[in-house]
């Protein structure tokens, strides 16, 4: 990710899997003392092209995806990647390019779900543990993608696995003793599993691939049931999911609801860098050549129609001339396949950077 003064900021692996003493037993860290880390195999790094200088830093937590917050802070929070995780970490930006300790400016917290419903932290049961009424209970959230809401702070992370669930931590005042957890269940019965990337509107309504087929948004707002207490575990929210179906055919002989698109990830065009509106979801085309933008409801298809064989990892937008309309504006993909040799041009094929804009009519200049 690019921070704003133009630095890309990695997850990558800086030193062997063992963690220092700092995020173990019998350390005075602040998230030490609340949960001890012993090893973990990616970590974080910042490449300043101005200066030509990497800072490495030595995560006691694992990492994979990245994020900025909106704080005073300039918070990145980073998710783990998807496999079995206890906590979600984060740098502190503004302290570490003060003061460039790497210990003071990481943190991290458990998932606590406040299943004694008081709306606070407390004291709690472990994931193979029954709900406890006078308790927390503590559960392992993996978390693959990683977005923060403009609304209120809240990190917001999907969980791959089936079904899957995205998880909702609101950090509080003081993130390693404070942060509470929410997670929501994708139901079965509703025909979608398998959350990939993700991402948030500024409303807040979260957005993530489906490994079933489909893109999927889910709205805190419209919960009925109560957000804490015993129930509150993962299945007490099925009217904050919708569903949508992306163009193109589903498996052969399948006659489950979904599609063979095989969406990767799904981004959030928040300020409108393409065109097609604010707040527009726009999924990973991965079988189709193409990015798939939802827009009232239905798709446009973003297709790269040569060489065949694009496969999006992810996008970004930017707007490099916001007095030039669609010209000063457009989006930027990859063709991410781990195999280019595979695709059209065969083994001289290169990666590409591809960028995409919108004209308002064909003869538009």
């Amino acid at each position: 990710m690019l921070d704003e003064k133009a630095r890309v900021w990695f997850t990558a692996r800086v030193r062997p899997p063992d963690n220092p003493a700092f995020c173990k037993k019998g350390s005075d860290h602040p998230s030490a003392k609340v949960f001890t880390l012993e090893r973990e195999i990616r970590h974080v790094s910042m490449y300043d092209p101005n200066a030509k200088k990497f800072s490495l830093i030595s995560a006691c937590f694992s990492t994979h995806h990245l994020v900025f917050a909106e704080d005073a802070n300039n918070t990145l929070w980073l998710s783990s990647g998807g496999a079995a995780s206890n906590v979600v970490g984060w740098i502190n930006r503004k302290m570490f390019e003060e003061t460039g300790d790497e210990v003071k400016s990481q943190g991290w917290t458990p998932f606590i779900l406040d299943t004694n419903g008081n709306g606070k932290r407390d004291e709690w049961v472990e994931p193979k543990d029954p709900v406890y009424p006078a308790k927390d209970k503590r559960i392992v959230a993996g978390l693959y993608g990683i977005a923060v809401s403009p609304v209120d702070g809240s990190i917001w992370g999907s969980m791959l696995g089936f079904p899957s669930s995205v998880v909702r931590v609101l950090p509080g005042l003081n993130p390693s003793e404070t942060a509470l957890a929410e997670s929501y269940e994708v139901l079965l019965e509703m025909g979608g599993f398998g959350l990939r990337g993700n991402d948030i509107d500024r409303n807040g309504v979260v957005w993530s691939s489906l490994s079933s087929g489909h893109l999927a948004s889910f709205d805190r707002r419209k919960c009925k049931a109560p957000l804490n207490g015993p129930e509150a575990t993962g299945k007490h929210c099925p009217e904050g999911w919708a569903l949508y179906q992306p163009p193109g055919p589903q498996f052969e002989n399948l006659s489950e609801p979904g599609s063979v698109a095989s969406s990767y990830y799904t981004w959030v065009d928040q300020f409108d860098t393409f065109g097609l509106g604010k707040d527009v979801p726009i999924a990973t085309g991965n079988l189709n050549d193409s990015l798939l933008a939802l827009v009232d409801g239905k798709f446009v298809n973003l297709r790269v129609p040569y060489p065949l064989g694009f496969y999006a990892k992810w996008l970004d937008g930017r707007v490099d001339n916001p007095k030039a309309g669609w010209n000063g504006k457009g989006l930027w993909s990859t063709t991410g396949t781990r195999t280019p040799f595979h695709t059209e041009g065969g083994k001289e094929t290169k990666p590409k950077v591809v960028k995409f804009q919108l004209r308002p009519d064909s003869l538009a200049k």
